[in-house]
């Protein structure tokens, strides 16, 4: 029998001066069986930081057509194609077609590093692509303040970004590529 997905309830406060954008949201995460507890942080990290009252978690992992978050207008054009981790090429190309505006969130120290070097080349051919890493430590600090149900704060000031719950509050350093 196939594992189900493992739901985590979030309730996020967000507070990004830098986009003027004060909002809370109660979200509902699916947690893929393959997927780790870095990635789905890394999941909400990203919709934070992209937060919109129509911003969606896609289906990611179970299918291939789908980002892990997108924004699309009333028409259904996707405006913001939203993927974390080190997503192949063909499709950030393929995504570059159909999203007026591709962000990759790439995570995981070393491995993001070479990701990087091998596509950097092709990627900048890409006009409408964001490539943002995030430094390893914050993403595994991340993890470690996964729960069932969680209440975060988070804040963006100057492009910095702060993660809090009750017990802890995380600087998240990300760098543009």
């Amino acid at each position: 029998m196939a594992k189900k997905a493992t739901i985590f309830k979030a309730e996020l406060s967000i507070a990004d001066m830098d986009r003027h954008y004060f909002q809370d949201h109660s979200l509902t995460i699916a947690q893929h069986p393959s997927e780790t507890e870095e990635r789905l942080m890394m999941r909400l990290l990203a919709f934070a930081l992209n937060a919109h009252e129509d911003l969606e978690f896609g289906r990611g992992l179970s299918t291939e057509d789908e980002p892990d978050l997108w924004l699309k207008d009333l028409t259904g054009s996707i405006e913001c194609w939203i993927d974390v981790g080190l997503p192949e090429e063909r499709r950030l190309r393929k995504a570059s077609g159909r999203a007026k505006q591709i962000i990759v969130y790439s995570y995981g120290g070393r491995s993001a590093e070479l990701w990087w070097q091998q596509n950097c080349k092709a990627l900048e051919r890409i006009k409408n692509l964001k490539v943002v890493n995030v430094d390893s430590e914050s993403s595994q600090s991340l993890a470690k303040q996964l729960g069932r149900t969680m209440e975060l704060q988070c804040t963006i000031q100057d492009e910095q970004l702060w993660l809090a719950d009750e017990d802890d509050r995380i600087e998240v350093l990300m760098t543009a590529l």
